[in-house]
């Protein structure tokens, strides 16, 4: 087997891997929120936790100099601040939010309508050039969204959770692109400790941790019918749904492309719903779960037609600054 297929091999298997510990995470917030902590409380204990572990494994592992140079190269710190702001904040409250007032298979599969975002966001923002795939994927999506969310009982799945579950999808769609964009720039620990950090920042005011419950943690909170203490829930959210998967994640991405990475991604979405069934008890009926292969499958056929030929992108510049916008002294 030759070097390159061995690391796609890899690629694929940390793909894999990194989205059955993501999958996880709208189960654990859920046993969170139910047990009295907000949404928006959930998930700055778990970016909190990620944050401290993280920059201590990147100071460990690559030394003081990976955040200098964050802060000294205005196209990797702007990038890093992205990546906090809209895949760390944005992307995970937003989810919480949503899988706390929705079952969580239908949280996620919101969520896994990113690549139906890009192509709107290409074609109708940017202007650019769609193959007629991308559009027959869209459409296919939609009309299993529709089936997801049963439109035709009027809808009556709570309409914050669903606005929330498509704004975490801006999110998802978003990751893939940064990590690609800087692959060969900075490494997926240096870039994932820095987003944390920024994350972590960027909630605080929104969270109010200083008037969560955190009482809760030294009791035990319900997963389903199971009593699980509340530290371990938030450390197995923390440990192997955080800083886990987004490290191997962002790994898996550096070995596959972001549109590859992407479609590994889908298992996500699967392993999520059979978590929620087998520990909430959370179950779709036939049509969502049809309605959800449907979403996948076009979502799935969109993002691989949106994938560029030479000389297109898939996602605008402007959200990674070029090389050419870096100061010409001192950027390294």
């Amino acid at each position: 087997m030759s070097p390159r297929s061995t690391s796609r091999s890899v690629g694929v298997s940390l793909g894999v891997a990194s989205s059955t510990c993501f999958s996880a995470s709208g189960t654990f917030a859920k046993a969170l929120t139910d047990a009295g902590f907000s949404p928006l409380e959930a998930v700055w204990m778990r970016v909190l936790g990620a944050c401290a572990l993280l920059v201590v494994a990147t100071l460990v592992l690559r030394g003081p100099a990976a955040f200098t140079r964050m802060w000294r190269d205005r196209t990797v710190g702007r990038a890093v601040v992205t990546f906090g702001l809209v895949v760390v904040a944005s992307c995970q409250g937003l989810y919480f939010v949503a899988a706390s007032r929705l079952p969580v298979g239908i949280a996620i599969l919101l969520e896994f309508t990113g690549p139906v975002l890009v192509v709107c966001y290409l074609r109708l923002i940017r202007r650019q050039h769609v193959r007629p795939a991308a559009f027959a994927g869209i459409g296919l999506a939609m009309v299993g969204l529709c089936c997801v969310v049963q439109i035709w009982t009027g809808m009556q799945l709570d309409a914050v959770g669903l606005a929330c579950g498509l704004g975490a999808a801006a999110g998802n769609a978003t990751y893939f692109v940064i990590l690609d964009k800087l692959t060969g720039t900075v490494d997926a620990l240096t870039l994932t400790s820095g987003g944390m950090v920024v994350g972590t920042v960027a909630l605080a005011p929104l969270a109010t941790p200083w008037d969560a419950p955190w009482h809760l943690l030294g009791g035990t909170v319900d997963i389903g019918s199971n009593h699980v203490a509340g530290w371990l829930v938030v450390a197995l959210l923390i440990l192997v749904s955080t800083v886990i998967a987004y490290v191997i994640g962002g790994m898996a991405v550096q070995r596959l492309s972001a549109p590859v990475a992407a479609g590994v991604s889908y298992v996500e979405p699967v392993s999520a719903c059979i978590l929620a069934w087998i520990l909430l008890g959370e179950r779709l009926d036939a049509v969502q779960i049809i309605g959800g292969l449907v979403v996948l499958t076009g979502a799935y056929i969109a993002q691989s037609a949106a994938q560029p030929r030479v000389g297109e992108v898939l996602m605008p510049d402007a959200l990674i600054p070029t090389p050419a916008e870096s100061p010409r002294s001192g950027a390294k």
